[in-house]
């Protein structure tokens, strides 16, 4: 597990923390803290009009593919982010949280094998890799 230093964004008011940056750094270190596996955090700002971030992980069940989507939405609101669009929670093979600038993608791990999105996305700059 990753440092709470190195995830945990160091700010001077409450507002600083939805800066998209922070906010998909705070939601890599809650993944991690949920034991998600191959969590990488990738900048598309400069690739795409749809988001700066995603964040992309994986649960080995459905059950834990849920509890990390449940993890970061409960800890992201207690700092004043809530997801605009939330899908895939019912097959929970692929669970998508979109706050708007950062969109987190939760995968089992066929789903995410199947849709490669880190190759889709292969040109976005790498931001932070867990494994």
């Amino acid at each position: 597990m990753l440092e709470s230093r190195i995830l945990t964004p160091t700010v001077e008011s409450p507002e600083a923390t939805l800066d998209p940056n922070n906010l998909a750094r705070l939601a890599v270190g809650f993944a991690s803290d949920k034991k998600a596996e191959d969590i990488l955090m990738m900048d598309i700002h400069s690739l795409s009009s749809i988001a700066d971030y995603f964040v992309i992980c994986t649960g080995t069940s459905d059950r834990q593919v849920r509890a990390v989507a449940k993890e970061i939405q409960e800890q992201l609101r207690l700092r004043g982010a809530r997801p605009l669009h939330i899908e895939g929670v019912e097959a929970a093979n692929w669970i998508l949280l979109d706050y708007g600038a950062v969109i987190v993608h939760i995968f089992d791990p066929a789903t995410r094998d199947y849709y490669r999105l880190e190759k889709l996305w292969a040109e976005a700059p790498r931001v932070l890799v867990v494994q």
